[in-house]
């Protein structure tokens, strides 16, 4: 259990399918995230015409993290079977199938660091451990998701925004 003091819902694990999905990869900075979070309209407009169901919230996925330099990071979008093709700097994957630690937040996005950190003191409490190894200070995952549930087109009040963090535990 997280401690009484802790801002954050108590985390969970849960068993999650492989999904289809269609992307955007960038390699940023904390200060130049906006590089890629300004994609995911774009990845939701080509879907969209193209007559390409979106099948769950849009996301981030961090395929490396580097807090003191690039991370490299996908803007992605949930779509159902089967893939479309990919498409200039729009790639098609699948999140993979597994069990994943999970944690929701409901606040401003700039919370989100603290959300992951009380994520990963969870689960090291727990002896769970991470599909992830680090190299030279980069954090190389296997899957590591932010997605987003809240449109701030619909909720314009970030401190209401939900965000569910899930990060995929080794086998």
């Amino acid at each position: 259990m997280l401690p009484s003091a802790s801002p954050f819902p108590e985390p969970v694990v849960v068993e999650r399918a492989e999904q289809p999905y269609v992307f955007m990869r960038r390699s940023v900075t904390w200060d130049g995230f906006a590089d890629i979070a300004d994609r995911l309209p774009e990845l939701v407009g080509w879907l969209a015409a193209r007559g390409i169901e979106v099948a769950d919230a849009p996301f981030f996925r961090f395929n490396t993290v580097a807090m003191a330099g690039e991370s490299e990071v996908e803007a992605g979008v949930p779509v159902a079977s089967p893939l479309p093709e990919p498409e200039g700097d729009i790639g098609v994957a699948l999140l993979p199938a597994g069990r994943y630690a999970t944690l929701t937040h409901v606040g401003h996005p700039e919370r989100l660091l603290a959300a992951a950190a009380a994520l990963r003191e969870w689960a090291d409490e727990r002896g769970l451990e991470w599909d992830m190894r680090e190299v030279d200070g980069v954090e190389r995952w296997g899957c590591r998701i932010e997605a987003y549930r809240t449109d701030p087109r619909v909720e314009p009040d970030p401190s209401r925004w939900e965000t569910e963090l899930a990060f995929r535990l080794s086998d």
